[in-house]
C-alpha cells in the first residue's frame, strides 16, 4: 500500500533560515511542498523518508537565497493492483460505494463490482446485497461507517495544473474540480465486502473471537 519514491529537486533556502541546519530547513521545505499532494503516476505523498544526498549550495547574483540540489525519498500511498485493503464506507450513491481510508477518500466500488444481485435503496441511500442462502433471502446493507474489505482493480491519474489565464480560470470555476488520483475496487468475491457479514457467531448469538481470551 505504501512505497518509497525517489525524487530530485533544487531547494531554495531564504537567508532568514540560514541559522538552521541546512538538512532541517530542506526537510521542512520538502514536507511542506509535497505532503498530502498527488504526483501524477507516482501516488499520494505522505511524508519525507530520508535525504539521500545534497550537493553544494549556490547563491546566484540578485538572489540572496541558497540553492541546493537534493535527492530524497518520500513515502507514497499507491496500492498495487489486486491488493486487498480494509477501509470504511464513506457514502453510497448510484455510482457505487465510496470508501475512505481516513487519509484517502477517492476509492469507488462501482455497481458492477458489488455482490450480485445488489440494488440501490433510494430511501436509505445505501446499496443492499440481496443474499440468498438456500432459499432464505436476506438484505445485507452497506451502511456508511461500516468496515469493508475490497480488492484494488484499477487506478486513474489526471493531470491537474493551475489555470494560467483568465479564460482557463473562468472555465475551471464552472466545471467540477478534477480528482487527481482515484482508485477503483471490487468486492464481488468470496470473503470480500462488509466485514460484519462474515463474522462468526456462537449459539447464544454472541460474536466469537478468532483467538481465546488468554491468547492461546
Amino acid at each position: 500500500m505504501f512505497v518509497l519514491a525517489e525524487f530530485k529537486d533544487v531547494v531554495r533556502t531564504p537567508p532568514s533560515l540560514f541559522n538552521q541546519k541546512l538538512q532541517t530547513s530542506v526537510a521542512d521545505y520538502l514536507n511542506g511542498r509535497l505532503a498530502n499532494k498527488v504526483v501524477c503516476n507516482v501516488g499520494l505523498c505522505i511524508a519525507l523518508f530520508d535525504i539521500q544526498s545534497m550537493d553544494n549550495s549556490f547563491i546566484f547574483p540578485g538572489d540572496g537565497a541558497a540553492h541546493t540540489k537534493v535527492v530524497f525519498r518520500y513515502v507514497v500511498f499507491r496500492p498495487f493492483i489486486d491488493e486487498i485493503i480494509v477501509g470504511k464506507i464513506r457514502s453510497c450513491t448510484k455510482e457505487g460505494v465510496h470508501v475512505t481510508l481516513g487519509f484517502f477518500d477517492d476509492i469507488l466500488i462501482p455497481p458492477g463490482s458489488l455482490q450480485h444481485p445488489s440494488r440501490f435503496d433510494e430511501t436509505e441511500q445505501v446499496w443492499v446485497w440481496e443474499f440468498d442462502n438456500d432459499g432464505n433471502k436476506h438484505d445485507l446493507f452497506m451502511d456508511p461507517g461500516e468496515k469493508i474489505k475490497f480488492r484494488v482493480t484499477a487506478e486513474t491519474f489526471i493531470e491537474t495544473s493551475p489555470a494560467s489565464s483568465a479564460k482557463e480560470r473562468e472555465l475551471s470555476e464552472n466545471t467540477e474540480p478534477k480528482i487527481p488520483y482515484t482508485i477503483t475496487a471490487t468486492v464481488n468475491e468470496p470473503g470480500l465486502g462488509v466485514l460484519s457479514w462474515w463474522e462468526t457467531r456462537g449459539e447464544d448469538g454472541e460474536e466469537e473471537d478468532d483467538e481465546n481470551d488468554d491468547g492461546s
